[in-house]
């Protein structure tokens, strides 16, 4: 038996534009599930969280910053780890 491909997680800014697409007739969920991958009881779960308020730019400007800080913090540590190699030589 084939395992499974690895947990996809998707962006709330994804989510969002995507329901905004399918509200607004862009893209309808057909075109949306074979363009990305996405299975329909998961478009209809984010439609329901997007009419019901609980996807929201705040959201994600949040995951946004949070996912910034992250890169930056792994950035600088490389940053430091490079500069003590560098020091004993």
């Amino acid at each position: 038996m084939k395992s499974r491909g690895p947990y996809r997680r998707h962006s709330t800014p994804f989510k969002l534009q995507l329901c905004q697409d399918i509200r607004n007739g862009v893209i309808g969920r057909c075109d949306t599930q074979r363009t990305y991958g996405v299975s329909a009881n998961l478009i209809q779960l984010w439609l329901t969280q997007f009419d019901g308020g609980e996807l929201s730019d705040e959201e994600a400007e949040a995951s946004d910053i949070a996912e910034y800080e992250a890169q930056i913090g792994a950035q600088i540590a490389k940053s430091a780890s490079s500069r003590w190699s560098w020091t004993w030589f």
